[in-house]
């Protein structure tokens, strides 16, 4: 995909992201360290005035944990969750009101681990190709629903990394100013992941 693609050519994004994401939800879960909790989370892909936009919300500031933070729509896995897939899906309908029917799932990241809360969570990214239709944010968890440009959260003016030192050990994290928005955490690793996979097929293109 050429740099322009990331602007307009959802198609393109997204027969790249089919071919590049896993599709093996069980290999995934067997990584999960023992004794950690499993989560899901849905990052949804869709057309609005022409380019691609990716779905976050920001989290209700009277959540327990993660509060008043930027994130894809999600959580933990229930008993009645056949799948995590099905975890994602049922989140984002709860969440925002999300028809899971509109969406057409690519696959997954790379499963993120969290320290402070002890999950590990698969990301799904997920394709709306009749857009998201009518949301609604449910207050008990969502504060405000977000649609932002692809293309805006790929600008590298947005993005640094810092690094921080945990139980001695360093480790990086991303950061993305959106605006008002600081996308950071396990969201801002799943971001930088899936923008990495984008960016690789741009340079694989233009090398043909």
């Amino acid at each position: 995909m050429t740099p322009a693609l990331m602007h307009t050519d959802l198609q393109t994004i997204v027969l790249h992201l089919r071919a590049v994401l896993s599709q093996d939800e069980q290999a995934a879960l067997a990584r999960v360290p023992t004794g950690m909790r499993v989560a899901a989370v849905l990052a949804p892909l869709y057309l609005k005035d022409g380019q691609p936009h990716l779905l976050l919300t920001r989290r209700a500031a009277t959540l327990s944990a993660h509060r008043g933070e930027i994130a894809f729509l999600g959580g933990a896995r229930e008993p009645e969750d056949a799948e995590l897939s099905h975890t994602a899906l049922r989140e984002a309908k709860e969440e925002i009101g999300l028809d899971p029917a509109r969406v057409t799932l690519l696959g997954m990241l790379e499963p993120v681990v969290t320290v402070v809360s002890n999950f590990t969570i698969l990301p799904f990214v997920g394709y709306l190709p009749d857009g998201p239709g009518p949301l609604s944010a449910n207050p008990q968890e969502v504060d405000t629903i977000l649609e932002a440009p692809l293309a805006a959260l790929a600008d590298p003016l947005i993005f640094h990394s810092e690094e921080w030192q945990r139980a001695d050990a360093a480790h990086t994290v991303y950061f993305f100013d959106y605006g008002p928005n600081r996308i950071w955490g396990a969201t801002g690793r799943m971001l930088v992941d899936l923008l990495g996979r984008l960016r690789a097929g741009e340079e694989a293109e233009n090398h043909l």
